[in-house]
């Protein structure tokens, strides 16, 4: 009797250390968070600023969360880039703009570093078509140097910061800005004509007669006249 009890108290504390000594079970992976993930990697400070203040991290995240997402690709600017802005460049942008230059930094699709190499210039982003001019994006790749460029600036891929089946974020040594923004927004000024002076009479609707004109006729006539009277006086003479 006393060794049944032993036994049974035995195999009573067995399974309870057995079953507090388990690791817990680990928790379901939370939905991707691209905020979250550029935090984690540092130096992203502003971008992450502007991802929120435009809303554009929402929408990002709700994207990649979808069931019929096809995957992003982000190009995430470093502090050092935007640094690297002239002065005030962003305070000058209209909060709509800001949006599009978010959204310039994100393609509506998956790209790994291998297919960068087969890419169809220009990209589209989700600022816009970039066979209309106004937002495009170009890739050139060399073994393992990628480069960007807008029409504006010219960018490095500098590495990959974070990459799944979802999504792929890859740091760029510039901001990369669109032409739309930031392209020459006006023509030169022509160059003035040759001899482009307009005389006073063609410019105010009057007699166009040039003066040097006028000067020349009266000369004329009165060397005319000189030599009609020279003749007459050499004739009277021989009378």
């Amino acid at each position: 009797m006393a060794t049944s009890i032993s036994s049974s108290l035995f195999i009573f504390f067995l399974v309870f250390a057995t079953t507090n000594g388990q690791a817990p079970a680990p928790t379901p992976s939370g939905p991707t968070n691209i905020t979250a993930i550029l935090e984690k990697a540092g130096q992203y400070t502003t971008f992450i600023r502007l991802l929120k203040s435009t809303q554009a991290s929402d929408q990002i995240n709700t994207q990649l969360n979808s069931s019929s997402s096809n995957g992003l690709t982000v190009f995430a600017p470093t502090d050092n880039a935007f640094n690297s802005l002239k002065s005030g460049t962003l305070n000058s942008l209209s909060d709509q703009q800001k949006v599009q230059l978010v959204q310039f930094h994100v393609l509506p699709n998956l790209l790994t570093m291998p297919q960068f190499q087969t890419v169809s210039n220009p990209l589209r982003t989700q600022a816009g078509d970039g066979q209309n001019g106004k937002f495009p994006l170009n890739i050139t790749s060399s073994g393992n140097q990628v480069n960007i460029t807008t029409g504006v600036v010219s960018a490095t891929v500098a590495n990959s910061v974070y990459s799944d089946k979802q999504l792929a974020i890859y740091q760029v040594d510039q901001v990369l800005l669109p032409l739309a923004m930031f392209g020459s927004s006006s023509a030169p000024a022509p160059a003035p004509e040759k001899g482009g002076s307009v005389s006073k009479g063609s410019a105010s609707g009057g007699d166009s007669t040039d003066s040097s004109d006028a000067e020349r006729t009266g000369f004329g006539l009165g060397v005319g006249m000189f030599t009609v009277a020279a003749i007459a006086a050499s004739s009277s003479l021989w009378i």
